[in-house]
């Protein structure tokens, strides 16, 4: 497949390198422009480009940006073709992204994020912790191998986006669609915790909307506490003990 990562932070370019060493045409961009993409997102045929060049006959496009961009970029999905799959990783953390009224008032994420780009989007990877994408994946068939959600809303789309999750070294679990996507949302109990798929879908059906907002502020007031930079194990304990 042709794809276009938007965004070459830690996810962007694990999955850059993921993607192009599995054989797949990889192009990525950042807001800084192509001599600024780092060595290791291309250290396996992927290539920088232009952020309008990422979303030229592309299949898929990856969107990894911080949430609070995502408006800065919508013009560019107005050439992108109309089958083009877009996959959005973002999550909204108010302290970062400034307050969305919309999201505050009780919209879900990704439907907010179909709004600005005037089409619709498939919801993967924003379930995941960076260090796990980066050093977790594992072989399909590997056991108690980590699931990640997928939400879309079309069968099409979502089959694209469970694909690329399978090969990005996941298990992909049909998360439903995106009015559904609000249960990988972070602090939700689905949220960077390394499950299982039998665990994911209990993680999932488990998740209370109207308890969100408070366990994420309530879990950031205790990782602004760390005194350096928390690794991926102090995380996960910190997520998973959030709904103990």
């Amino acid at each position: 497949m042709k794809i276009g990562i938007i965004g070459a932070g830690s996810i962007g370019t694990t999955l850059a390198r993921r993607f192009s060493a599995g054989g797949h045409d990889v192009a990525v961009a950042n807001s800084r422009g192509p001599e600024t993409i780092g060595a290791e997102a291309l250290e396996f045929g992927a290539h920088a480009v232009t952020s309008a060049d990422t979303v030229k006959d592309k299949d898929v496009i990856v969107l990894s940006i911080p949430f609070a961009r995502i408006p800065a970029v919508a013009p560019l999905f107005a050439s992108a073709p109309d089958q083009t799959v877009v996959i959005d990783t973002s999550n909204y953390f108010p302290h970062r992204d400034g307050a969305i009224e919309a999201v505050d008032n009780g919209q879900v994420e990704s439907l907010w994020v179909t709004e600005q780009l005037g089409r619709p989007v498939v919801k993967a990877w924003n379930a995941v912790l960076s260090q796990t994408l980066e050093v977790m994946d594992a072989p399909a068939g590997t056991p108690d191998r980590i699931a990640l959600p997928v939400a879309a809303d079309t069968e099409e789309a979502r089959r694209v986006g469970m694909r690329l999750v399978d090969e990005s070294g996941f298990d992909p679990f049909d998360a439903g669609t995106l009015a559904d996507s609000w249960r990988q949302q972070p602090m939700m109990p689905a949220y960077c915790t390394e499950l299982d798929l039998r665990d994911l879908e209990k993680a999932l059906n488990a998740a209370d909307r109207d308890a969100a907002p408070r366990v994420r502020d309530r879990m950031l007031e205790r990782v602004l506490e760390f005194t350096s930079t928390p690794t991926r194990e102090q995380l996960l304990e910190l997520n998973r003990s959030a709904h103990r």
